[in-house]
Formats: C-alpha cells, structure tokens, sequence
C-alpha cells in the first residue's frame, strides 16, 4: 500500500509541475493581430537608441531574425534594401531585430549596405515580449517572424513563416493593402 502513496504522490507531483511548465509557457505567447505591439527600447548598430513610441503615426516594420551574415538572413536583409523606396514611400519604418550584438550588427550592416536600423536585442527581452526567443543548435536567437505595426501602435499583420527571397514583396502587398483600407 505504501508503494501505491508513493506512486500516487509521484503522479500528482508530475502533474502539477506540467502544470506550472504549461502556465509559465503562455505567459511567453506570441502577440498577434489587433493586439497592442510591446514597447521597446533597443540600440542600433551605431549606438542609437530606438523605441516603438520614436515612429508613431507611421508604419513599422519590426522584422526579427536569427543572424547576422547567414544566408537567409542576408538575402531577407537585401530584399527589404532593395525595396527601401516603396517602404518609404508607404510611411513606413524597417526596424530588424536580433540577439546578435551592435558589433556584429554595425558589420552587417556594412557589408550589404543596409539603410535601416538594426536593433541589438542581445539579452532577448523584445524577442521573448512578441514570443518570437527560441534556441537554435543551443544558442537563443529569434525566430524569424515579422510584425507590421500600424500608427496606432497595434499588430497589423504577423507573418509566422517566412520566406526570405519572397518576404519584401510581400509585407509591401500587405502595407498598400492596409494603407488603401
């Protein structure tokens, strides 16, 4: 009988600690559409600090990725530098996100010729307030997802997978789509 107790104890004891996992685990979901965006305040790679309050009453695009100088990386950066102008034509603002450092940000930057800001989330505190912190090969880093945040400081639209040579042309679909709307 005693072993029966034991199992029993064991098996609430199990339960219970799912449970706490389960309840921890949602207080990290991810934001979505039509929720307020999470404030923000990251460097760039020249040492500037940046907030979601800095571009009120335009458009911005808050795309995270994994990072810096990896192929899918480098070719999603590209894309939304080679479409610089329709973006700015749309009032609107790109803003990438990593955990990789202003350094490391400040090179790759360089080497493509980007001409937007990228954010050193290297604690990951931004990734982990849009649900977007995952760990890759054991190192954290962000998934790569993107957020259109409207003027009002609310989700617009939230891109969950993403194909980097595809991606630009579509987030620039979807801001005339919600511009005209």
């Amino acid at each position: 009988m005693k072993r029966n107790i034991t199992v029993t104890t064991v098996a609430v004891a199990l339960t219970a600690l799912i449970a706490g996992f389960t309840s921890i685990g949602m207080a990290n979901d991810q934001v979505t559409t039509g929720d307020p965006a999470p404030e923000f305040e990251l460097s760039d790679q020249n040492g500037q600090l940046h907030s979601l309050e800095d571009y009120r009453d335009q458009w911005v695009v808050l795309y995270f990725y994994p990072k810096d100088e990896t192929p899918g990386c480098t070719t999603q950066a590209c894309e939304f530098r080679d479409n610089i102008f329709a973006y700015r034509d749309l009032n609107a603002q790109i803003l990438g996100v990593s955990l990789d450092d202003a350094e490391s940000h400040k090179a790759f930057a360089e080497n493509h010729g980007l001409p937007f800001p990228l954010l050193a989330d290297v604690e990951g505190i931004v990734a982990t307030a849009y649900g977007v912190k995952t760990r890759m090969f054991g190192i954290a880093v962000a998934k790569r997802q993107t957020f259109i945040i409207g003027p009002d400081g609310t989700i617009a639209k939230h891109y969950e997978a993403v194909k980097p040579a595809e991606h630009s042309a579509q987030v620039i679909a979807d801001l005339k789509a919600l511009t005209e709307g």
